[in-house]
């Protein structure tokens, strides 16, 4: 009695639509609130949004995030305040992606994508450097470093207060 129970569950499953998706070929949407690979910011002139404050390694639970701040000048210019982030690392391995080194960050330097496809070979392979997350430079606008006259860097940028 038990055998034709478990065949009549097994034919009753056998006409109905497989459930499974076939991965590369077909994705499932993701919520408009996952959080994926992390993304360095700019502004549309070019330069870079993080100032090199290091609010997101502190508020990083997992402690992923290292940022190295160096002060610049108007003739080597990568943001428009006094720091910038010379090296800015996170360990994705580390990395919980709670989202609270978005939350921290005072200029929307970093936010997490939608990227979910990552996998590392070695472990070096797993810590993503800053020209690995940030975007890329837009387009007719000049990369970093560049020179800019005191002052000028601001105008482009929305929200930016005077610095006079």
């Amino acid at each position: 009695m038990n055998l034709l129970r478990g065949f009549a569950t097994t034919f009753k499953h056998l006409m109905e639509e497989p459930v499974t998706l076939q991965y590369p070929e077909q994705m499932r949407p993701f919520n408009a609130r996952y959080k994926g690979r992390h993304h360095l910011r700019r502004y549309d002139n070019g330069l870079e949004k993080c100032i090199g404050c290091s609010l997101c390694a502190a508020a990083c639970p997992a402690d992923a995030i290292w940022v190295e701040a160096a002060d610049q000048t108007d003739d080597n210019r990568f943001s428009p305040g006094e720091r910038y982030a010379k090296t800015y690392e996170i360990n994705m391995i580390r990395c919980i992606f709670c989202g609270y080194c978005e939350d921290a960050c005072p200029t929307q330097a970093i936010e997490l994508g939608q990227e979910h496809e990552m996998s590392f070979t070695d472990r070096r392979d797993a810590i993503y450097v800053k020209d690995m997350l940030i975007d890329p430079v837009p387009a007719g606008q000049q990369g970093t470093p560049r020179a800019v006259e005191p002052g000028v860097f601001t105008k482009s940028i929305p929200n930016m207060p005077d610095p006079k």
